[in-house]
């Protein structure tokens, strides 16, 4: 029986004076998946429901076709999908997949705690996996580039979690419409030795055939949401009343603008630059990262209504405000190649 001993928490709670706003509550999300999931009662349009059916179909197969799969859990509304997702699939069961969260010691405050609170109330095993000899060495995300950045902390830190726990698979949250590296990768995404990315070695997937093979030392990536868009996200979230980090929503926050970019001042870590002073603005975010290297947006987005009403009228890539992903030309691919998801 899925109980809140604290009751319900405050992590969803609307941004003061907007009471009207309502939010998925994650005690009450558990609560609905163990009585049954509500499995008829949500009417979802039909390109959706292809898609969910699509999702379950590919969990299924990974979970038929490796041994010790995982489920990167990010934290972000794509993994939020994912995981019910596979909440769904294996019901009455648990997903037949560990949690792995890739954490740099710098990820949103709100992010930690929806993601400790959602694995209570699912009862799920979360693997947290982080380079504490690069934390040690006291580097941070305004000493380290931001290529030695993502190296250190999100691409190594991966490929190490993998080795250590000896998982022959793991399911991501990647869409296609992201950015142009993940347009070409296939939905099985086999890595060789040392789990690099050879995009010349991809596979064939025809029709919803999928071709889990691996030889000697290789592993594979697998992303059931590849063919949803960030739309298509946004409007399952709704219908399916799924918690998601309140980051997503508009509020005041205090924020400093640097070089076109407005970053959010989550705790007393922040380094200013000569002349800068927060400031609260009405802002949210569309892609979560670490908090020095993720940009926010103005918006007065605080409903997920007021969201996707945004989002149809959008022309700006969603991953615009994350700095990683602009260090270099073709950056996403370069780390890809390296063995980032």
């Amino acid at each position: 029986m899925v109980t809140n001993p604290a009751g319900p928490g405050d992590a969803q709670s609307p941004p003061s004076g907007t009471a009207a706003v309502q939010r998925p509550d994650i005690w009450d999300y558990a609560r609905r998946i163990e009585a049954g999931f509500p499995l008829g009662e949500v009417s979802l349009p039909k390109h959706l429901q292809e898609l969910q059916a699509e999702s379950i179909h590919i969990m299924r197969e990974v979970a038929s076709e490796f041994s010790n799969p995982a489920l990167l859990y990010s934290i972000g509304k794509d993994s939020s999908v994912m995981l019910h997702l596979a909440m769904m699939a294996f019901w009455p069961s648990k997903p037949p997949f560990k949690l792995m969260h890739i954490a740099t010691g710098w990820d949103f405050n709100d992010m930690i705690v929806h993601r400790d609170e959602l694995c209570t109330a699912l009862g799920l095993t979360l693997f947290v996996e982080s380079n504490d000899e690069a934390t040690a060495r006291g580097l941070t995300p305004f000493n380290t580039d931001s290529r030695e950045w993502a190296r250190l902390m999100l691409i190594d830190t991966l490929k190490a979690g993998m080795d250590k726990h000896g998982f022959d698979a793991a399911l991501g949250g990647g869409r296609r419409d992201e950015e142009k590296s993940r347009a070409k990768e296939r939905i099985f995404s086999v890595r060789g030795p040392g789990q690099v990315w050879d995009p010349r070695s991809q596979r064939p997937e025809l029709w919803s055939l999928f071709n889990g093979r691996l030889a000697k030392g290789e592993s594979m990536r697998v992303f059931p949401l590849s063919n949803w868009t960030e739309l298509d996200i946004w409007e399952y979230i709704r219908l399916c009343n799924i918690p998601v980090v309140p980051l997503y929503f508009a509020k005041p926050r205090p924020v400093v603008d640097r070089d076109g970019l407005l970053l959010v001042v989550d705790d007393d870590r922040m380094v200013y630059r000569d002349g800068e002073v927060a400031a609260d603005r009405l802002v949210r975010f569309r892609t979560l990262g670490d908090w020095p290297l993720s940009g926010c947006m103005d918006s007065p987005a605080a409903t997920l209504e007021a969201i996707i009403e945004e989002m149809m009228t959008s022309r700006v890539s969603e991953r615009q405000g994350r700095m990683v992903d602009k260090d270099e030309a073709a950056s996403m691919e370069k780390k890809k190649r390296e063995g980032y998801f």
